[in-house]
């Protein structure tokens, strides 16, 4: 009888036993520094809310030590499988992610928020789907789309079938409600067909229909026009709704171009809230100014380009779509988060990959540069 590990060695189709060209620094050292500057954020941060709710300052910051552990371990063993290891990964992804999705209107599983349900008890861990889903569908969007490039430019067989077979997932996010993560979804199926070689004029033709649904449900619900009015003016309700928001402006004013200093900035003392999370870009720059805005933008930059250098030099299409949709979603999500927390676009609740505290965010940002340092191990692309 086969070990465990050897079958899941031979299912996944195996380590490669043979030498492989190292992990690639351009990928992982960015990273690692996001990641590195997000511990520091989330202490930082978190300090006093730690002691606050649970008495233990360092509360968060260790469970975020944890969640950071947890990440490594998936990006370790997605690092190493081949490509036919990836790709065998398609099918049980979604399936996963599709039955998270649904567990969540389990009495008992499910856990409401705020008013929405995106959360599932697994044990003692919460853990949020529409994470796994996002990476699930790039997996299954590469093999989708490998698969009819010859059709891709015909609408019918090559961009609508994709639309038809996301847009029950989407729809999944979007009722618990999560606009933020609906919205990415379409934004990483747009990025990917377009490198699948989808004609523009299909693609312009899809994105107005898109963005006509997504503003008919960004009025439909009252908190969604009062994020909309807020970002188009959040001074009119500078102690409600908008009251984040200029917390936001507040916190990126005091830095100036050189910071306040680490630990010095006022705007994470229960002034901005959410200052661990979605808002942890605003607290970087007030203690590092517009210098350390824009380090993590020069950071997240190196991530694309390495990523669409990787897809570019990929001869599978699989793999090359992979690369693409894996690079989409950390660096697309990431200017989507930053464009936020400046006032650019509403208000979306997006981490900020690598930096943001959470733990299914972390392990998937983890998963997803796993399976990149995976893909630029390939001699191909050497």
């Amino acid at each position: 009888m086969r070990s465990a590990g050897e079958y899941f060695r031979s299912w996944f189709g195996r380590f490669e036993s043979v030498a492989r060209p190292q992990l690639d620094p351009w990928l992982y050292v960015p990273a690692a520094a996001l990641a590195v500057l997000g511990l520091l954020m989330v202490l930082n941060t978190t300090y006093f809310l730690g002691l606050e709710k649970t008495g233990d300052a360092f509360h968060f910051f260790k469970l975020q030590l944890g969640h950071i552990a947890a990440g490594l371990v998936v990006l370790a063993l997605l690092s190493q499988l081949s490509l036919r290891g990836l790709h065998r990964l398609v099918v049980p992804l979604m399936v996963v992610a599709v039955v998270m999705l649904l567990a969540l209107w389990i009495p008992g599983l499910g856990v409401m928020r705020g008013g929405a349900r995106r959360w599932l008890r697994l044990g003692p861990l919460l853990a949020e789907p529409s994470e796994l889903a996002k990476f699930a569908i790039v997996f299954f969007l590469a093999d989708f789309l490998s698969r009819r490039q010859e059709r891709m430019a015909v609408f019918a067989s090559g961009p609508l079938p994709a639309f038809i077979a996301v847009g029950p997932l989407a729809l999944l996010i979007l009722k618990q409600p999560d606009f933020g993560n609906t919205v990415m979804i379409v934004m990483l199926l747009f990025a990917m067909l377009f490198a699948g070689g989808a004609r523009l004029k299909h693609l312009g033709a899809a994105g107005g229909g898109a963005l006509a649904v997504l503003a008919l449900q960004a009025v439909a619900k009252p908190y969604r026009m009062r994020r909309l009015s807020t970002f188009l003016d959040p001074w009119q309700t500078a102690r409600g709704a908008g009251f984040q928001l200029i917390q936001s402006f507040i916190a990126l004013g005091a830095g100036g171009g050189w910071g306040v200093g680490l630990g010095a900035g006022q705007q994470k003392m229960f002034y901005l809230p959410q200052a661990h999370t979605d808002f942890v870009f605003a607290v970087v720059g007030e203690e590092f100014g517009l210098l350390g805005a824009v380090v993590v933008l020069v950071l997240f930059g190196a991530i694309l380009v390495r990523g669409m250098r990787v897809a570019h030099a990929e001869p599978d299409p699989f793999a090359s779509l992979l690369a693409v949709g894996l690079t989409a979603l950390l660096t697309l999500q990431a200017l989507v988060n930053m464009a936020v927390v400046i006032g650019l676009v509403p208000t979306k609740g997006l981490p900020l990959p690598f930096l943001s505290y959470g733990g299914t965010a972390m392990v998937m940002a983890m998963a997803a540069l796993g399976t990149l340092l995976a893909l630029a191990r390939r001699p191909a692309v050497r």
